[in-house]
């Protein structure tokens, strides 16, 4: 399942995370956001074991999405040990994110 992500829990969730983070980016008026949050919960779910993952709502956590130059959503970022690995933009099928993620987890 995945958490919420505050820019005061950042630190300690992302940057400080034991395992690869997936962060996704989204809003609640979002189409393709809405579209997506299922594939992100399965993904959350069916690899916990080799990541975590977060939801950060761009709407109340701004100055985080600003942060990193969020301007189309949803966007998907995969940190490790606190990085940037790779950044994916818009809706997309179950099988093309976990694809992604897999050649960069």
């Amino acid at each position: 399942m995945s958490k919420e992500l505050t820019a005061a829990m950042f630190d300690s969730a992302v940057k400080n995370a034991q395992k690869p983070v997936l962060v996704d980016f989204w809003a609640s008026w979002c189409g393709p956001c809405r579209a997506l949050s299922p594939i992100v919960e399965e993904i959350a779910n069916e690899m916990s074991d080799r990541l975590d993952v977060y939801k950060c709502n761009v709407d109340e956590e701004g100055a985080l999405a600003q942060q990193f130059g969020i301007m189309s959503i949803p966007t998907l970022i995969l940190f490790k040990n606190g990085e940037i690995a790779h950044q994916m933009i818009g809706s997309m099928p179950k099988a093309a994110l976990v694809s992604e993620l897999e050649a960069h987890l």
